[in-house]
């Protein structure tokens, strides 16, 4: 699921960690971050965010257990049309904007 929050003030580490998300690592242009939800760290709220120009995109999405490999190779989340990805969705935006 995707969100756009404009014309941010801050930097983006800073904002998403006021929303209780931790910075993992940054690939390129995009920063990855996480919001366990439980002690072994599964489930948990995983976005790939970027600015563009003074704009925050989010990318935002429900794991649900750590993902597996191989053949038939699945990644077990929940990306749209989620009532617990768009509460965490809402929850943000009254966060940080």
């Amino acid at each position: 699921m995707k969100i756009k929050i404009e014309a941010i003030k801050e930097a983006p580490v800073s904002l998403l960690r006021r929303a209780g998300y931790v910075f993992q690592r940054k690939e390129g242009e995009e920063m990855s971050f996480v919001r366990p939800l439980a002690r072994a760290g599964y489930p948990r709220f995983h976005m790939y965010v970027k600015v563009d120009m003074i704009d925050l995109i989010i990318n935002i999405h429900l794991d649900q257990k750590k993902e597996t490999y191989g053949s038939g190779t699945r990644h077990h989340g929940e990306y749209e049309e989620s009532p617990v990805l768009e509460e965490e969705v809402k929850r943000i935006k009254s966060i940080i904007g």
